[in-house]
């Protein structure tokens, strides 16, 4: 258990708000209780108290409730306020709270770092409840959720368990090969199971790109000439005008993105500069963005205008496309064979097309994530962690003449790789960067 200070925090939203809630872990957190609210609090009950600084002043009145440790979020004794949102009513009761002896104020994340080293929660879970802290969509709710029930951490430590375990058995074949209790050869049956969890393994980090889109966004990147009707789009998707639309060509020189929410998914979609041979100097930039910003997309829309197609060239072969035939509106009796050669036709006009193409672009994300109950690695930590991994069974399993001693040691130190992900070994130097990612009061 942590000794010391005890931390107080609003663990709650942004204020003004109907109730605050005030936050207490340590050791100081029962007797902070009792002068404040009165003594003959209970354990996890709820209580109306009037709330009163040590002089005796009113701070405010509503509800109280006490957790003791180890049975508690941090596993310390935490205390919680609910009291009324106001901005001074929370300051004077952090100042009053925190003028105690031996309570100050948390740091960022602090809270969940006394509950990981108390072993209430460990690394993946701690990363996870980030996570459902800034969830913004369904499948972000889900994913983060998923973690923080413990379900990546036991992959992890199933995976650690089985390498130990095959560790034991070498060595234990090693050093007892004359025991009639020790199998003859259990070598077989270990590098077995050892080939069998690399290709888990990598399987498991082929995941990581569906994961990164549901934490991040799914990436859609709009192309096409000058007045192909990029920014249009682009405004009816954000549903506001939030790029400037002129007949003037190279109106959008810089990236502009818009976020939304399709099939429970996080999309950022980004209207680029219009692609075109002889831009000016200012132009030349931002169309050298947009060539590079569609490198990286998950799915380009190539939008052309139906009535005057233009043409953009050659665009990233390695990424998903989508051909947009835009402004349908003014074909009018022009030969509906013209949108034949486009995936579809869209008028940002009249809406045609819209609601097609946001639902092809959140199936397409969808599809990119894959099951929703996959287990996926949640950081690049872990993926990095992963392939070390791999790294240290591929050695073991084509070490042959190097001995059954070395290749133990390669086990060992791929086992090593796996507990640091969940923080089942020494992980120090990895705490700090984690635990400032969380927000004050967490």
């Amino acid at each position: 258990m942590i000794s010391g200070n005890s931390i107080v925090a609003l663990s709650s939203g942004r204020l003004p708000a109907g109730v605050a809630v005030l936050r207490i872990s340590g050791p100081q957190s029962r007797f902070v209780v009792e002068t404040i609210a009165g003594p003959m609090v209970q354990n996890r009950v709820a209580a109306y108290r009037k709330f009163r600084a040590p002089d005796g002043s009113v701070l405010d009145s509503g509800l109280v409730v006490f957790f003791a440790g180890p049975n508690s979020f941090t596993g310390e004794d935490i205390a919680e306020f609910h009291v009324h949102g106001g901005r001074a009513v929370v300051a004077k009761m952090l100042e009053v709270i925190a003028g105690f002896d031996g309570v100050r104020h948390a740091e960022p994340g602090e809270f969940t770092r006394r509950a990981f080293l108390n072993g209430k929660v460990d690394l993946v879970e701690t990363e996870a409840l980030a996570d459902l802290v800034n969830a913004e969509t369904e499948a972000q709710r889900r994913f983060a959720v998923q973690n923080a029930e413990g379900v990546q951490s036991e992959l992890y430590l199933g995976w650690r368990r089985r390498l130990i375990h095959a560790r034991a058995m070498i060595e234990a074949e090693i050093d007892f090969a004359d025991e009639d209790d020790v199998p003859g050869s259990v070598a077989e049956t270990v590098w077995s199971d050892v080939g069998a969890m690399i290709g888990e393994i990598e399987r498991h980090v082929q995941g990581f790109r569906a994961a990164e889109i549901i934490r991040d966004g799914f990436e859609v990147v709009i192309l096409g000439a000058p007045n192909a009707g990029k920014s249009s789009l682009f405004n009816a998707l954000a549903r506001r005008e939030a790029a400037i639309v002129t007949e003037e060509p190279g109106t959008t020189r810089d990236l502009l993105e818009v976020v939304l929410d399709l099939e429970e998914m996080r999309i950022r979609v980004t209207d680029t500069a219009g692609l075109r041979e002889t831009p000016g100097r200012i132009e030349a930039i931002g169309i050298e963005r947009a060539r590079s910003k569609a490198g990286t997309a998950d799915l380009l829309l190539v939008l052309e205008d139906l009535a005057e197609p233009v043409p953009i060239g050659a665009i990233p072969p390695d990424v998903p496309a989508l051909r947009v035939g835009t402004k349908a509106d003014l074909l009018q009796d022009k030969s509906p064979a013209l949108t034949l050669r486009y995936d579809l036709a869209i008028s940002t006009r009249n809406g045609t097309g819209l609601a097609e193409l946001l639902a092809e672009i959140g199936r397409r994300a969808a599809a990119q994530v894959g099951q929703a109950g996959d287990i996926l690695p949640s950081r690049l930590r872990h993926v990095e962690l992963l392939n070390e991994t791999i790294g240290f069974l591929r050695a073991a399993m084509t070490g042959e003449e190097r001995g059954q001693e070395l290749r133990a040691e390669e086990l060992r130190l791929a086992a090593d790789r796996l507990g640091r992900i969940v923080g089942a070994v020494d992980v120090e130097d990895m705490l700090d960067v984690i635990f400032s990612q969380f927000c004050i009061g967490k």
